[in-house]
Parts: C-alpha cells; structure tokens; sequence
C-alpha cells in the first residue's frame, strides 16, 4: 500500500491493493453483522461496487476515520497483517489529533491556565545532583535539544529530570510543553504523543495499568491504546511532581505498601515497560536519592526560577491597577529579602498576593520578613478569618488554623495530597470558603463526579505541617514524629542531604523575632517548652552540614546570574544563547538558558497564570476519561 496523508486516500489504496478473489471475500465479511458491530451492506448493495464505490459508500456510512477501522477489522480476520498494520498508522496519526485538540481544550478551560501568559524561567544542565551546584560548572540547555536524538544515535531513550525547589517553575514549564506540543511549536515530528502525568493526580487512576493510564491522559475510555503502544520511541511522558507521588488512602495499600499505580510508574522509569520511549521527570531535590536509584545516565535540569528581568515583569503584571502596581514593586524593592524571594515564582506569586489583599482592605504592610517563612507566616496571617472578636465567620480563626494544620500533618505523615471531602469535614474544615489556601478539582468516576482538594501549592501543606507541632492542642513537646524525622535527618553522613521544607520552617520561626512575629500575628502563645525543643533542634541542624533550598537558589542568582544567557524564546523554534561579554574571573562561570513562558503578544496589565503545580494557580482538570475528571 503505497503511503497515504489521509483517511481517505489510506482507504482507497487498502482496498486497491486486494485482487479480484481478495476483494470479494473482502465484500463478503462486511455483511457480517456481527464481526462489524453496526451498519452493514446487504448482498444486494454490494454486487458490482468497484473499489471507489465501495470506499464511497463506507465512508458516507461510518465517516472516513471509522471507515479505516472497519476496513482494518475486516482486513485482520482475513489475516492481510500487513495491510491492517498500516491502516492502524492512519487511525493512530488521525487519532494524534483528536489528543492535540484535547490537550488544547484542558489548557483552555484553565481559569489560569500556561495559554494566558507566562514568564522567563532560567535553566541550567549538569549530569549530577543539585547538592553541589555552586561548585560544578554548569552547560547549556535548550528545551527543543532535550530529546534531540540524532546527535548520539546509538544512546540510550532520554530521560531528563527537571528538579528545583518548591515554586520554582517546573510544572508551569511542564505543562507549557505538552501545550506547546500540541500547538505543533515544539518537537514537530519527534513525538506522536506526549503526555502529562500528575504523580499527585495519578493515585485517582481506577486500575494501577498502563493501559489505564494512556486511557486517562487522553480522556477517552476509547483511546486506541494499541496502536499508541505500538511505537514506543515516538512517546514522551512527563511524569510531573514525583515527589508528590502519594500513597492511596486504602488500608490494604497502606499495609502493603506501594500501590499499583506506584509500581506501575516505578516499572516505565526504570524501563522495565516500554524501554523506548523518552521521559522527562520534575521533583523536587529531597527526592532524588530515591528517583536516582530507578534512573539509568539521566539528564539534570535545574530550574531556577526568574530572572531579575523576568521577577521586574511579574510584579508589574499581576496588578492590575497602576497605583497598586507601584505601592507594591517599591515596597519589594525595599526589602531585600522580599526582593531576593520573588526569583521563585511560587514565592513571588505569595507576596503579590499578600500585598495586593493588604491593599485591597485598605491596610498599610507594616510587616518586614527577614525569611521565606516571615513570607508564608504574613501570607496565612492576611488570609486566615477574622478573630473571634470580630466574628464574621462560621468558621473561627483558631479552628480554621487548627483544622488546616492537623489535615496538613496528616497528609505528609502518610505521604497524601489530595483529600476528599470527608477528609475536610473530620478535620472541621469548609473547603470553598478556604480558596486562599486549597484548591478544588473535580473527577469524573463513573456516572458521578467527585470533588477532590489539594493545598494550594505543596509549600502550603509543609507550612502547615510545621505549624501543626505549635497550634496543636495539649501538645507541650514537638512530637514523636517531628522529632524521628530530626533524627534522620541527623543521621545522614552524607553531604548534600536537603532539609525538608517543615524542617526549615521550623527553624526560622525558632529565631526570637520569629517567635514574637508568629504569636502577634496569630494571636497564640507558644509554650515554653516548645520554644526549648526550637531551641534545641536549631543547634543540632547547625552542628550538621545540609542545603536549604531557597537559600541555595539565592546564592546562585547573587553569585553568577550575570554570567547568565540572555534569552531563549520557547515558543518559537529559535533559539538565542550569549554568553557575557564581561571579563572572565578564575573561578568557572555558570552559563544558562532561559525557557521561555511568554506569548509573543502579552495583554498590558493582565494578571500572569499562575500554575497550582508552582504557585497556587488552578491545576490542570481531566475531562471525559474514566477516572478523570471534567473542569465545571
């Protein structure tokens, strides 16, 4: 059968390559109702169509895509393989298209989703951890050569793990991908399909299958997951968030153990499914000795966030009103460390949103932060009800913080970030009335649709987490938990090990400012007991060497952003790399790239999106699929 571009012409030429005796046995098994399953021809109908009739008068029955399944099907039990599989290429490829464009509709219906507007985030490669980045020297990395194959023909399937703190961009870049993808802007004739895979997400899968899981990416419970199988090399999967890959809430899982959706994952990266295809994994650093273990000569990308250009752009964009514009861009001006902190986009999206609310209520920001934690403290004080006194909640300010920090605790004790709810209702919660701090999705299963809860972004549910062994009622010590968890931390020798970010709220709210910022601003006295265990786990973490992720970020935009590469446009096939012109030092210079998240028509003055994966935007919803839902 000579190469076909469409349905049509793939028809015709099936049918043309059948002699006289083949296409009458062919005419015979299509009145076979039970083989076809629908309309079929009567003898009489058939008697003296030629192939262009006969091509004709199927497609003007079941259109020209379901023309080329009938045929295929027929084609199979007469046993022409050959013949068959190449229809199956024309029903994949016409198949590719119908994703794309539901893989543009998700990203459409996103009230924030990455085809709004977008920021530059800053990229750089090195094969190796990100524990000593500011001692290794680091390359080049452009989002289009990620998976260009053609220079090292003979190598392994690419894997490529995107890591970097919390809020610092990634799965904004990894949607922003897919979507590019689908628009045909990125990887045009690389891949037939890519998908997107929340690991947070991936745990509503009914059945822990592969199958099932292509099912749920398309959104289509009549997804031709056989012939997508068919070319594994012409697939990429972004697995995104894998440090969110939770455990189901079963009992019997908990008991055994990894659910059989984590298995599943765990097998397609160690390449025991599939073992062709390309892979790109986002996780956060605290999860890399276990990824690395699965991983076989992986890709590091380190993301770092926004460039001083790019943290100047989102500022001025989120507001909407000039005058709050301004307020808001002196006021982080002024403030070194808010200024060093809105480079990570998930931060920046916080302090826009904590000083446009202050300024809304028609407040003064009285408050300085000197740390991320100041940040989130200020951010939850301004969000958090109002006080018993003043009375204008169902819900009171204690119980709201109460109930958010004891769901927190219980979803990182058992590795879960997403709740029902009925999770809420025991922890006294009311999730549409906290949309400042969790996000809603909803699911289809079944017949009916599900609503589902997250934090806003996983920071939030470790801030909470924190504050847990604080606000807790009748507890006088940190806890058995808090303390096994300091102990482990402890105990590692080697070099590099990233503290959890509870870990490291902890410690900044030990600091004797900290304490006093924390009890004004939610009006709770913290025991002295508690304040001797701060005290205490304070000076065993300093008597360690660890990273503290944000900080180590800053250290590398003070340090080397000037070194850095100007710009790369994602959204276009170009790509621009330049290097400094400034006179080199002895010490090695960091070169970078940045991917670009930008339209090239920005709306003036629109408020950026603001993806939930990174910041707290509203994160991507499933549609029509089982088991996935549709956005409302």
């Amino acid at each position: 059968m000579a190469l076909a571009s469409n349905p049509r012409e793939a028809l015709l030429s099936a049918l043309s390559d059948l002699d006289e005796n083949g296409f009458k046995i062919f005419k015979f098994h299509l009145r076979d109702k039970t083989l076809l399953e629908g309309q079929t021809l009567a003898r009489g109908e058939l008697e003296g169509l030629s192939r262009v009739d006969l091509a004709s008068r199927l497609i003007l029955m079941y259109g020209a895509q379901e023309a080329v399944k009938v045929v295929r099907k027929v084609l199979m039990v007469m046993n022409f393989l050959e013949l068959a599989d190449q229809l199956s290429h024309i029903c994949l490829n016409d198949y590719r298209e119908i994703y794309q464009e539901h893989v543009r509709g998700l990203e459409e219906q996103q009230e924030e989703g990455v085809h709004r507007g977008y920021n530059q985030l800053l990229l750089v490669a090195k094969p190796g951890s990100a524990s000593s980045m500011l001692e290794q020297e680091l390359d080049s990395v452009t989002v289009e050569a990620l998976f260009d194959s053609e220079e090292k023909p003979d190598q392994d399937p690419p894997t490529v793990v995107l890591q970097g703190s919390a809020g610092a961009g990634k799965t904004t870049l990894a949607r922003k991908m897919v979507l590019d993808w689908a628009t045909g802007t990125l990887y045009p004739g690389r891949f037939d399909y890519v998908f997107y895979v929340s690991c947070k997400e991936v745990v509503l899968l009914p059945e822990g299958t592969l199958d099932q899981l292509l099912i749920w990416c398309c959104g289509d419970n009549k997804a031709p997951v056989a012939e997508i199988r068919r070319q594994p090399e012409r697939l990429l999967f972004i697995l995104d968030g894998y440090d969110e890959l939770q455990r189901s809430k079963t009992v019997r899982l908990r008991r055994c153990g990894p659910s059989r959706t984590e298995d599943m994952l765990r097998c397609l990266i160690r390449r025991e499914v599939l073992p062709t295809c390309s892979l790109l994994i986002t996780t956060r650093p605290l999860a890399l000795r276990n990824l690395q273990s699965l991983l076989k000569q992986p890709c590091h990308v380190h993301v770092l966030g926004f460039s001083n250009e790019e943290r100047e752009n989102y500022l001025n964009s989120y507001f909407t009103d000039e005058e709050q514009a301004k307020k808001a861009i002196d006021f982080v001006r002024g403030n070194e460390v808010l200024y060093k902190a809105c480079q990570v986009p998930g931060i920046c999206w916080v302090v826009c949103s904590w000083l446009k609310e202050q300024m809304e209520r028609g407040r003064e920001v009285s408050e300085t932060p000197s740390n991320g934690t100041d940040i989130f403290m200020a951010y939850v004080s301004t969000f958090l009800p109002p006080s018993d006194k003043e009375g204008c909640s169902d819900l009171t300010r204690d119980q709201v913080l109460s109930g958010l920090c004891s769901l927190a605790a219980e979803g990182i004790q058992h590795q879960r970030f997403l709740f029902e709810e009925a999770d809420l209702k025991k922890h006294s919660l009311d999730g549409p009335s906290l949309a400042a701090f969790l996000s809603s999705h909803d699911y289809q299963e079944g017949l009916d649709i599900k609503k589902y809860y997250s934090f806003r972004h996983i920071s939030f549910q470790e801030f909470f987490h924190a504050m847990s062994y604080l606000v807790k009622e009748n507890r006088c010590r940190l806890g058995a938990g808090s303390l096994r968890e300091v102990k482990r931390l402890l105990d590692k020798e080697q070099e590099g090990d990233e503290l959890t970010l509870t870990i490291q709220f902890l410690l900044d709210i030990s600091k004797k400012e900290s304490f006093l910022n924390f009890e004004l601003m939610f009006q709770f006295k913290i025991p002295p007991s508690i304040k001797q265990d701060l005290k205490t786990l304070k000076e065993q973490m300093n008597s360690i060497k660890h990273n503290r992720t944000w900080d180590l970020e800053f250290s590398l935009y003070e340090s080397k952003m000037k070194d850095m590469v100007k710009a790369v446009q994602m959204n276009t096939t170009v790509i621009k790399m330049e290097r400094s012109n400034e006179k080199k030092t002895e010490s090695r210079s960091l070169v970078c790239v940045k991917a670009s998240l930008s339209d090239e028509k920005k709306e003036e003055k629109k408020s950026p999106a603001v993806d939930e994966g990174d910041t707290a935007g509203t994160q991507k919803k499933a549609s029509n699929g089982k088991g996935r839902g549709k956005k409302n």
